[in-house]
């Protein structure tokens, strides 16, 4: 029996960094380097490796994803591993996620300690990915699945998974929904398959987002006593000092402080504007429960668009695809609500 060919994507991150002459860890290490530190994938599938940036995750960007989503549509293989940095595997992952559409596993790994110290976790995740590549649940299941994040053993949907530490090396976790599956022994033992209607209900509207022109989306913070000037400096600059789009990092169950309601509400008449919750934990907000002027209700009707249970960084992702695509606003409501 053949073995699964796995196009294994090398973008850099820890996971591919190496010492200078001054002990800094800088990016180098290629796709066959990360290969050649686990020998054991040999063992699982036949790998071709291909390097397709050396830089931090911090420094990547939308059109650089997109680019790679068109590389995965075009390559033929059984199964696809992404390695990154750890900064932003939430957003590219679900990024991806928003622009793929297959029936082959798509999964992206990284690492929290980097290879010159003791017990780095990068070659394990990167073993664990091209196992979850490979096995037959997974294949099965693979567009029900969609993207995933492998880390220190356990198997997350794009959608739900969090980077919630800065440095340890369980940085990871989907606090709402858990993971999808976990590694044990040689084994993938299965837990869950996500809900993905809302996922698959907007990649419908996505088909010219990919060869779309970027569309900057500034997020914004809500804290107590925030009095909104830099609110009120997007919506007022005759550019929007270039941003096509607004996330709102809000309070609670989606609130913003009354003092810079009016400011929020200029906003979403100016500019597509997203509220999300900042607690940041992914749980669903609250759409009809409080009255007043800083409201859930008050904002809603405003014309605020509402981002469910996608916490900002990811909200920012939807919206980003959603400008790039030249959707209309009820239709951005209507992908936006189906998130809860």
């Amino acid at each position: 029996m053949s073995k699964p060919r796995i196009h294994i994507l090398a973008l850099g991150g820890t996971i591919a960094t190496r010492p200078d002459a001054t002990g800094a860890m800088q990016m180098g290490l290629g796709a066959d380097d990360l290969v050649a530190a686990v020998p054991g994938l040999a063992e699982l599938a036949e790998i071709e490796a291909e390097t397709v940036s050396r830089v931090g995750s911090h420094s990547l960007s939308f059109d650089q994803i997109h680019a790679l989503a068109a590389k995965i549509r075009g390559l033929e293989a059984d199964g696809f591993v992404v390695t990154q940095g750890t900064d932003t595997t939430e957003e590219t992952s679900f990024l991806l996620d928003l622009l793929l559409d297959l029936d082959k596993p798509v999964i992206v790994t990284a690492a929290m300690r980097n290879p010159s110290l003791t017990s780095p976790d990068g070659p394990g995740n990167l073993l664990a990915a091209v196992r979850v590549a490979c096995d037959p649940w997974v294949k099965a299941h693979a567009r029900a699945l969609g993207v995933m994040v492998v880390m220190l053993d356990e198997v997350y949907a794009a959608a739900d998974v969090l980077k919630v530490h800065p440095t340890r090396l369980n940085a990871f976790a989907s606090t709402q929904t858990g993971p999808l599956a976990a590694l044990v022994e040689d084994r993938v033992v299965p837990m869950s398959l996500p809900v993905r209607e809302a996922i698959v209900a907007a990649r419908r509207h996505f088909g010219a987002a990919a060869g779309g022109k970027a569309a900057p989306v500034v997020l914004l913070w809500m804290a107590l006593d925030e009095p909104g000037a830099l609110i009120d400096a997007v919506s007022g600059a005759r550019d929007h000092l270039g941003y096509r789009g607004a996330v709102i990092g809000a309070m609670g169950g989606g609130h913003t402080p009354e003092r810079a309601t009016d400011s929020v509400l200029k906003l979403a008449a100016a500019l597509p504007t997203v509220v999300a919750g900042r607690a940041g934990g992914g749980g669903p907000l609250l759409r009809k429960t409080y009255g007043g002027p800083s409201s859930e209700i008050a904002l809603r009707a405003g014309g605020v668009l509402w981002a469910g249970r996608l916490q900002p960084l990811k909200a920012r992702m939807l919206l980003e695809t959603c400008l790039r695509a030249g959707l209309s606003r009820p239709i951005m409501g209507e992908i936006f609500d189906a998130f809860g």
